[in-house]
């Protein structure tokens, strides 16, 4: 028999929001807006939109669905693909919020804020080196034997993190750098897809998959202030989350805007980090671009040690047989090593990984949600991921920068994408994943009804 359910208040609604909040929002996520904003120029409201659903909904649907699924997290949400399936996914995704991209990202992110409009081309390469050796030794010590004091420390710099960002908002809409609706509409994409275009950006937060690997962690907090029941679990992560992804959804918007207007005093930047600390300096000078050095390095930190941990625990625990210590070796030196790649190259080699992954994650977490309805029948996941994972190779192929998807055999690879609408977008998985979808169903159905007529011929 289920236990009682301890009816949750607002105050626990809070606690759970910010926990979201805090988990999601790090000082990386405020340059993909910015530049968004620089983008999309007059037309940022509706590219915007497009950013919110993959930069805030599919987060919150991708935890709504660890609790639907009562999943251990995201093996287990993917264990009825197939077990070798699932844990090729699991290993991808930690290696993306790890070491290849997201964490190295937690350095670059900072030091492109802080020192690279100070520093010519030829001096960067040395300093982002020290920087980034830096860091990396502060998350390396800090995440030895993880405790309570990164999460305190964080539960003070995310407050004062916001405040600045509170002092710049209240400047910038008292005193708007120019108009964002007269703003010039930089790249040509944004014409008339800047909401498609926008769904793409919001890929970059990586906040979907980290959804799916974080999950668990908000599920148990929510248990551990006492709901038990799958229906309250469900209702508190929407509520919580309508708190916390809710003030990450206003802070995007306003930064998108405040993207698209700097651009009446500056030229489109090769990333949000340059054109973040332009503004910074628009509006408080040299201080204001000091507070922001100090509080993006010490967010980042914090994130950077919850991604480490959070790759080493979770490989530790499937491959015992390598040490915690051992992952956290490779979590660090790997990240140390691709930071020095600098932000632009990190992001550009991402981009693929995540033209790959959003797609399988968002048919996964769609699937997941919407199992009860199909019995958490594994046919119906296996076919629609079958016809997901071609058109998601093809868009990462398409994504990759020039040497990989310029060569001959990406060019005749990519031929294939003629016969699939949405190609030119990064769209082209829709059609064959609903395909996979409908076949998948129609099994699940016609089996389900010819069970049902052998079961009522027994009767008779």
């Amino acid at each position: 028999m289920e236990k009682t359910t301890k009816k949750l208040s607002f105050k626990h609604y809070l606690i759970i929001g910010s926990m979201l909040f805090g988990m999601f929002f790090g000082a990386g996520n405020l340059i993909f807006p910015i530049h968004l904003g620089q983008l999309a120029g007059a037309h940022w409201i509706t590219a915007g939109i497009g950013f919110l659903l993959t930069g805030t909904i599919l987060p919150l649907l991708a935890i709504i669905a660890i609790a639907v699924t009562h999943s251990n997290g995201i093996y287990d949400l993917a264990k009825p693909i197939g077990k070798r399936y699932a844990t090729f996914f699991m290993v991808l995704v930690c290696a993306t919020l790890g070491p290849l991209f997201a964490t190295p990202r937690t350095a670059t992110t900072p030091f492109q804020i802080a020192f690279a409009s100070h520093l010519n081309p030829a001096q960067q390469p040395m300093w982002l080196l020290i920087y980034s050796l830096i860091f990396s030794g502060i998350t390396f010590w800090a995440s030895r034997k993880p405790t309570g004091i990164i999460n305190s420390i964080g539960k003070i710099l995310n407050p004062a993190f916001l405040a600045l960002l509170a002092i710049i908002f209240a400047f910038a809409f008292m005193s708007p750098i120019s108009s964002a609706s007269k703003a010039p509409i930089t790249d040509a994409a944004y014409q008339n897809g800047s909401i498609l275009n926008g769904f793409l950006q919001g890929y970059n937060t990586m906040d979907c998959i980290a959804g799916l690997l974080f999950g668990i962690a908000i599920i148990t907090a929510i248990k551990s202030l006492g709901a038990t029941s799958a229906k309250e679990i469900s209702m508190t992560t929407m509520k919580s989350g309508a708190l916390g992804i809710g003030l990450e959804a206003i802070i995007y918007i306003a930064l998108i805007w405040l993207g698209a207007t700097s651009l009446g005093s500056f030229k489109l930047s090769i990333d949000g980090g340059i054109a973040f600390n332009q503004i910074a300096n628009h509006f408080m000078g040299i201080t204001g671009e000091i507070l922001l050095a100090m509080m993006a390095t010490l967010t980042c930190l914090t994130t950077a040690v919850g991604l480490s941990t959070s790759f080493s625990e979770a490989l530790h625990a499937k491959f015992p047989s390598i040490s915690y210590r051992t992952w956290l070796i490779i979590a660090t030196g790997l990240s140390f090593g691709i930071a020095n790649f600098g932000l632009d190259t990190i992001i550009a080699w991402s981009t693929p990984m995540l033209m790959f992954l959003y797609p399988l994650a968002i048919t996964l977490i769609i699937l997941s949600i919407s199992s009860p309805l199909f019995g958490h029948d594994s046919r119906v996941y296996i076919w629609t991921t079958i016809f997901t994972i071609i058109p998601a190779i093809l868009d990462a192929i398409a994504a990759a920068p020039a040497i990989i998807s310029k060569s001959a055999i990406a060019t005749t690879i990519l031929k294939l994408d003629d016969f699939l609408p949405g190609a030119s977008l990064g769209m082209d998985w829709l059609l064959p994943a609903a395909i996979g979808l409908i076949i998948g169903l129609a099994i699940h159905f016609i089996t389900a009804m010819g069970g049902a007529r052998a079961t009522q011929i027994e009767k008779d």
